[in-house]
């Protein structure tokens, strides 16, 4: 592959179905924005599948044939109509500042992070031409990264998307920014698009209000992160390499998340600070608990009674 960029991929049948939008560009081609584009490609052969990343990923997409256009720089985005910032939280909530010199026509623009209320009201400052919905697909893998992609990464799994706005906010939410886009009259036809192009790729639509879904993934997922790999670190430490030996699969079973990658979660971690702080809380006051009745054992019973109950329920 040549050094130079953009490069544009060799040719392909333009078959398939007609494609929802025309030009899909994927800023951040890891696990999620390369399983993005590798189904947006196997759906719509007939759209233009834009990736946005470092050389070394770009070429590595352009190689799986996950993208059909590769670029170091936003420009490449100029007649996207779709814009998916799939980098790190705050690394989206950055690139939306940069949307307006890059992309020159309307465009609906979504993300793919784990926290929603930071990059939704950065969004309101985005120019009345994009329309911003945001979105989280509830899907990922105990690896991240392109080499971990794959098209059927999102099949049955929930897609959270939080527009940015509603008709019933009024012109302008007196809470926004000065200058703060208001809702627009397409914002619910962009929404209805967004929500099919989701559920074509495999994924369940959910509408959600974006501080109900930082509260409710700082148990789903942000706890499980941060009590995993902190389990994972105390038990290395203590036990060492040679201690790690002797361990059952109880222990790899449970500690699958700890392999998950820092850059990512220290950026969950920072924009979603006060509804993972009151999980751990809870999470820490649960533990003292135990650690009190451990002669008695009356509380570690009725915690390991409801935590079977609930596990029985998470598994249906």
């Amino acid at each position: 592959m040549s050094t130079q960029l953009p490069v544009i991929q060799p040719g392909r049948p333009r078959e398939g179905q007609r494609p929802l939008f025309e030009k899909i560009g994927i800023v951040g081609l890891g696990l999620i924005g390369g399983s993005l584009a590798l189904k947006a490609r196997e759906l719509w052969p007939g759209a233009l599948v834009i990736g946005v990343d470092n050389k070394d990923v770009l070429e590595t997409a352009m190689r799986m044939h996950a993208i059909d256009v590769a670029a170091e720089d936003l420009i490449v985005l100029a007649e996207a109509d779709l814009v998916i910032l799939a980098a790190p939280v705050k690394q989206n909530i950055a690139l939306l500042a940069e949307l307006d010199d890059n992309v020159r026509q309307p465009a609906v623009v979504t993300d793919t992070g784990s926290t929603k209320r930071d990059i939704v009201a950065a969004a309101g400052l985005l120019p009345p031409r994009f329309t911003f919905i945001g979105g989280h697909p509830l899907a990922g893998a105990a690896h991240g990264g392109l080499e971990y992609a794959r098209p059927d990464l999102f099949a049955g799994r929930p897609w959270l998307l939080t527009p940015a706005s509603a008709p019933n906010d009024g012109a302008q939410d007196p809470k926004s920014p000065p200058g703060a886009r208001g809702y627009q009259p397409g914002d619910a036809a962009a929404l209805d698009k967004l929500t099919d192009f989701t559920r074509a790729l495999g994924a369940e639509p959910r509408l959600i209000d974006a501080v109900a879904h930082d509260r409710l993934l700082a148990f789903l997922s942000h706890l499980p992160q941060l009590t995993v790999s902190a389990l994972m670190h105390v038990v290395g430490d203590a036990v060492g390499r040679e201690g790690l030996t002797l361990s059952g699969r109880g222990l790899a079973d449970t500690t699958r998340l700890a392999s998950s990658p820092p850059d990512i979660w220290t950026d969950i971690a920072a924009t979603n600070a006060d509804e993972i702080g009151a999980a751990l809380d809870r999470l820490i006051a649960l533990l003292q608990d135990l650690r009190r009745d451990l002669p008695d054992g009356r509380r570690l019973a009725d915690v390991f009674t409801d935590a079977a109950r609930w596990r029985a329920t998470l598994t249906k």
